[in-house]
């Protein structure tokens, strides 16, 4: 499953994941990332996986065949693979993770007060769907 790139596992309910995770299919014109829902089985196995409880994630994950990435550099890692102009991001990798996390944990942790919830999950458009797992 791996093998096909890296998997970003995200809140399809949270409105912020969910416009980051069209972000991504926007920005990603080498069709890199595959995304999965943690509402989806398989989003639930990787953060289990992981040892993440699914139904109260404080973190994203990236998973690529070099390892899992979490909180910001999670973020970091989605932005470097995105290619020009985007993986300039990866500059913010020289603010150390002890300063970097807290500030990620606190949004992700009020993601929902701060940016809103559907109703529902969010779907790809039907031209993407083939990237959502």
């Amino acid at each position: 499953m791996i093998s096909k790139g890296p998997i970003i596992v995200f809140d399809a309910l949270c409105v912020m994941c969910s416009a980051n995770a069209q972000f991504v299919l926007r920005h990603d014109h080498q069709h890199r990332f595959r995304l999965a829902s943690m509402q989806e089985p398989v989003g639930m196995g990787l953060y289990r996986l992981n040892g993440i409880d699914p139904a109260d994630p404080e973190t994203m994950i990236v998973v690529e065949q070099q390892g899992v990435f979490r909180n910001s550099d999670a973020v970091l890692a989605i932005y470097a693979g995105l290619g020009w102009p985007w993986r300039i991001a990866g500059l913010l990798k020289a603010v150390p993770r002890f300063i970097r996390d807290p500030i990620y944990r606190f949004i992700a942790r009020n993601r929902n007060f701060l940016f809103g919830r559907r109703e529902t999950c969010w779907l790809p458009e039907a031209a993407d769907r083939d990237r959502l797992l």
